[in-house]
């Protein structure tokens, strides 16, 4: 079942379920060094499908001017049945519904930028390497 919460909201099994595949993918998978839980977790509202487990998972929060999400991932197991166009459909009907006016960056990982350029990201500048790996600045125009 899909579903968004706070920060607050979140029992702590499933802060467990969400913490475990983020460390497990952006982490140990992609064999990066970094702060992975951060104080944005205490502002976003966390997106995530669970059945038995946390199987696809975002958050969203707002920074400065705009909105932004990130920690986009999907459980291996869950890959390729369409879960992360689901994701990115209550992510950006997330956005709609707690920030209709502003718009939308985020610092995309290279290898999913055309990801998110089926949901009209446009990419912004040369990618840079942040959290050592590979990004890219993509925007989208605000929901009015």
């Amino acid at each position: 079942m899909w579903q968004t919460k706070s920060f607050s909201e979140l029992s702590t099994k499933e802060l467990f379920e969400i913490y475990r595949l983020r460390v497990a993918t952006f982490v140990v998978a992609q064999q990066r060094i970094y702060q992975e839980v951060d104080e944005q977790d205490l502002i976003a509202q966390h997106v995530f499908y669970q059945d038995d487990q946390v199987a696809a998972y975002a958050r969203v929060f707002k920074t400065g001017d705009h909105v932004t999400f990130g920690r986009v991932v999907t459980d291996p197991a869950h890959r390729g049945i369409g879960m992360g166009t689901q994701l990115m459909n209550n992510v950006l009907a997330v956005i709609r519904t707690h920030f209709p006016h502003l718009p939308v960056e985020i610092e995309a990982q290279t290898q999913v930028a055309d990801f998110y350029k089926k949901f009209d990201f446009q990419t912004v500048g040369k990618p840079f390497i942040f959290e050592s790996t590979p990004h890219i600045k993509m925007t989208h125009a605000a929901f009015n």
